[in-house]
C-alpha cells in the first residue's frame, strides 16, 4: 500500500474541510448577510414555506420568519399563495432578489478568480475538475439521497 497517496476516505474529508473554508473565506471579504442565504437556498429549491426555508437554513421558524420580513422589506423576496394549501403562503425570489444574488455570487468570484491568478501553477482544466467534482457530489442521487 502506497501510503503517500491518500485514500479515498481522507480526500472527501478533506473536499468537505477545504470547501466550508472556501465558503468562510468568501463571507469574510465581502460580509453577505443571512439573507443571502435565504436568497440561495430560494434560487436552489425554489418557492417554500417559511417552515422549509427554516429547515433547510437550520434555524428556526421565528428567525426565519424575521429574515423573511426583512428581505421582503428589501424587495428581495416575496410571498405568493401556496397552491397547495390556502392558509399558507410561499416565499419566492424576486427580480431584485435574483440581482442581488448575482452580485453576491460576482464578488465571490472575483475573489477566487483573484486567487487563482496568483497560482500559475493551476489551470482552467484543474477548476474545471474542480467544479465537476463538486456539481457531482451535490447532485441528488437516483436513490433519492441528497
Amino acid at each position: 500500500m502506497d501510503v503517500s497517496t491518500p485514500d479515498a476516505a481522507t480526500l472527501s474529508s478533506d473536499l468537505t474541510v477545504l470547501a466550508a473554508r472556501l465558503v468562510r473565506l468568501v463571507r469574510r471579504e465581502h460580509a453577505p448577510s443571512a439573507g443571502v442565504r435565504v436568497l440561495s437556498i430560494l434560487d436552489e429549491l425554489g418557492p417554500q414555506s417559511v417552515t422549509t426555508l427554516a429547515q433547510a437554513d437550520r434555524c428556526s421558524q421565528p428567525t426565519m420568519t424575521g429574515q423573511v420580513r426583512q428581505l421582503a422589506e428589501q424587495g428581495w423576496v416575496a410571498k405568493q399563495p401556496h397552491p397547495a394549501d390556502a392558509r399558507s403562503s410561499l416565499v419566492a425570489l424576486t427580480d431584485g432578489g435574483r440581482a442581488e444574488l448575482e452580485r453576491v455570487r460576482q464578488l465571490s468570484a472575483a475573489l477566487v478568480s483573484g486567487r487563482l491568478a496568483r497560482r500559475t501553477d493551476l489551470t482552467t482544466d484543474d477548476l474545471a475538475t474542480a467544479v465537476a467534482v463538486l456539481q457531482a457530489v451535490l447532485e441528488p442521487t437516483t436513490e433519492g439521497n441528497v
